[in-house]
């Protein structure tokens, strides 16, 4: 592990980084270990390797457990690859309540990828985040685009509705459900239904696949939205067989080159670099502001916050004032 306060830390991070630029998998593991693990030199890891970001299409796969998100990933990882393109994937997977890594599942699903030099796998604990992706998954994300993949695919851990931000994170979005969704389909919350950039229906071998596609297609045409905005076209796939594979890689062509010609895959990016610099202001802002003092302070006044009838909310102001008179 590179070791910041060491001399050399700067020779160290420079070598790291070079590897990574030339695709060497194990700087590429080593660097998600170090963002993982929150080593201060993963900071300065990421701004040198910035220019270089940003180039990989970013894939979402999202849906309820079950749906079959691993094996469509694995079905669209092999039609990336004929297509000679390198593939990142972060599969976030549940924190294991004993050691709290990842379980390490999708890694096992999609072993077959192993000695392919192309293609690179990492599991990433979710850590307990609601919505579906490890804190640092876009982050990992990061040095796999700087290592050359030209896809990135973001597989989440499937906990329902709350996994909204995964719209923030990649450039298209895949719902995938499955026939037997079809009576939650109406209970869904519209915030899932409005970050699908395709539906795709897995599993479309069992009976009631063709019910979902038209519950869909119902909730589809009741949304508001002008002739300009996308329509999310709803696929059928059986994965396990590469059924609709092809036809699912078209719809996801076609929505990239919508994002491109109305300048709005440029815009997805901006918002992202902005929201990523709000979290990091935010961060060092709080790093600063919580040293042994001000938690010292705290713990005292929440001691007495019973007597003297003080919320979060006032004793947060207490502290803020304290800060400026400091």
């Amino acid at each position: 592990m590179v070791k910041t306060k060491s001399p050399n830390a700067k020779d160290e991070l420079e070598q790291l980084a070079r590897r990574i630029k030339e695709g060497d998998r194990r700087a590429v593991g080593r660097a998600i270990s170090l963002i993982e693990d929150e080593v201060p030199a993963a900071e300065t890891l990421l701004d040198v390797l910035f220019p270089l970001m940003g180039k990989a299409y970013r894939i979402g796969i999202t849906g309820p457990p079950g749906a079959g998100k691993s094996t469509l990933t694995a079905a669209l990882t092999r039609s990336f690859r004929r297509q000679g393109k390198k593939v990142g994937i972060i599969a976030v997977d549940p924190t294991s309540p004993f050691t709290g890594g990842a379980v390490l599942g999708d890694r096992v699903r999609m072993a077959e990828f192993n000695t392919d030099p192309g293609v690179f796998i990492r599991s990433m604990a979710s850590r307990g985040s609601m919505g579906g992706l490890a804190r640092k998954a876009e982050e990992a994300a990061e040095i796999l685009a700087a290592a050359g993949a030209d896809i990135i695919i973001f597989e989440t851990v499937g906990v329902g509705q709350t996994e909204l931000e995964i719209a923030d994170t990649a450039d298209t979005t895949l719902v995938v459900l499955v026939p037997e969704s079809g009576d939650s389909i109406q209970a869904m919350k519209a915030g899932l239904m409005e970050i699908a950039d395709v539906f795709v229906v897995n599993k479309a071998d069992r009976e009631g696949a063709d019910r979902v596609q038209l519950d869909l297609a119902m909730m589809l045409q009741l949304r508001d939205g002008t002739k300009q905005d996308w329509t999310p076209p709803i696929v059928q796939t059986v994965a396990n067989q590469n059924k609709g594979i092809d036809a699912l890689l078209e719809k996801i062509e076609a929505h990239h080159q919508f994002l491109e010609q109305r300048g709005k895959l440029e815009q997805r990016r901006r918002r992202r670099l902005q929201r990523k610099t709000r979290e990091i202001v935010a961060q060092k802002l709080a790093e600063a502001f919580w040293t042994p003092e001000r938690e010292a302070a705290l713990a005292e006044a929440l001691q007495r916050i019973d007597e003297e009838h003080v919320s979060p909310y006032g004793l947060a102001q207490r502290l803020l004032e304290k800060k400026k008179k400091a």
